[in-house]
Order: C-alpha cells, then structure tokens, then sequence
C-alpha cells in the first residue's frame, strides 16, 4: 500500500485527513524506520507494509466506535498503534500510550515531541500496575496484537468508566472469546459487537470485539500478570 492507496482507504472509512495529517503519518513512518534500524520497534521493514499494517490497520478502530471527544488508553502500544495514529489524526481524543518497553516509550516520546502532540501522554509502566492506580477513569481501552484476549479482558476492563468500551484488535481470534467468556461476565462486561474483515491488498484478517463495561469492578482486580497469564479468573 503504497501513500495515496492508504488515503484512498481512509477515505472509505468516512475519515477526513489533512494535508498536514498527511504529512506527520509521512514523517512516522520515515522516523519509525530509520529508528528501527538501531532500535527494535517492528517486524515490518517496508514503507508500504507500515501504511497497511500499522496505520490503516489502527485506523479500522472507527469501523466499531465514534473516537471523537473520547479519553482513550492503548495498553501495549508498542510504537504508537493504534494509539499514536489516533491521536494525529483525531486531535480531540485524548489518548494515552501504556508500554513496559523503555525503548519503545522512548521512541514514542520523541514523536510527541516532535509533532507536539498535546493530546497525547505516553507512559512507561507494567499495565497491571497502572490500570489498579488509574480505574474508572477511561472512555475507551483498546489493545492490538498484545495477548490473548481473557487477559487483555482482566488488564483493561478496570480503567474503563462504567458504561465505557474496551476494543480488542485482533487477527483469528479462534477460541479466544470463548475462553475469555467467564472472565467478561465476572468483570461485569459484555460483548456487545464483534467485525470480522480483511484488510485491503491481502493484508490479512481483522477482527474488532467491543465489550461495554455495565458496573464497577471488583477492587481485586487485575491480579498480578503471573496469575492472569497462568488462570482464568
């Protein structure tokens, strides 16, 4: 996907883009992968693979959710997806960017920085340790490609506001909403829609779960990630 295939695509998810948009998702992607090349952000080395895979592919967010006016936390954003892109196309949102990685938070640093980006906050923390410091306080959590979903469920579920969404961005989920289906009940969550969809140009499957936060969470969670990671809850 070359830059004006990317525009066109965004174009069909209603999103209307700036030249000077244009211009700062140019400069993120020549940034990311000049930085990449000292500094392991991503798999991805090819210009046209980042506009497909990471840009167009955090932008699918909107498939699922009115961003606009929304406080949004990305849990495992990695280099900024699909947080960072959010944040520069929609400088209403407010978005926090969580990520344990020091090098990855320091890249992201640099990009706010660079484009000040005033609606964007990045934090370098463990996501359980945040998250039990911070409830109740978010419109919107999302996560793309960070783990499996039962525990993406625990970690985010207790920052959302009650009646807020948490948006799974995942590829084949299999039997992933199954096993996370407990977990969702007991954190007093719903899924309340799940889109499937292919990305353009062979990119690959897409699936968006949006589960809606309908009461306050128990205090107890999340647990330290060991336990998540080895048990259901």
């Amino acid at each position: 996907m070359n830059k004006e295939e990317l525009l066109k695509e965004i174009e069909k998810l209603n999103i209307k883009i700036s030249e000077e948009q244009q211009n700062k998702l140019e400069e993120y992607a020549n940034f990311l992968l000049e930085y990449n090349e000292h500094t392991n952000l991503t798999a991805i080395k090819q210009k046209n693979e980042v506009y497909l895979k990471h840009f167009y592919d955090s932008l699918t967010l909107t498939k699922i959710i009115n961003l606009k006016n929304q406080k949004l936390l990305d849990v495992g954003t990695g280099a900024g997806f699909p947080g960072l892109v959010l944040g520069i196309i929609f400088p209403e949102l407010q978005v926090t960017l969580l990520d344990s990685n020091n090098k990855k938070t320091a890249f992201l640093k640099e990009c706010v920085k660079k484009w000040n980006l005033k609606n964007i906050e990045v934090i370098h923390e463990r996501a359980e340790e945040y998250v039990r410091k911070n409830r109740e306080v978010f419109d919107i959590v999302t996560s793309r490609a960070v783990a499996e979903l039962r525990i993406l469920v625990e970690l985010n579920i207790p920052c959302l506001k009650v009646d807020g969404y948490f948006i799974a961005m995942k590829g084949n989920i299999k039997d992933e909403e199954i096993n996370a289906k407990q977990t969702i009940n007991k954190l007093n969550s719903e899924v309340i829609e799940k889109q499937e969809f292919e990305l353009p140009f062979d990119g690959g499957h897409r699936t968006l779960i949006k589960i809606k936060k309908k009461d306050i969470t128990n205090p107890i969670y999340p647990r330290n990630y060991d336990k998540i990671k080895k048990r259901a809850i």
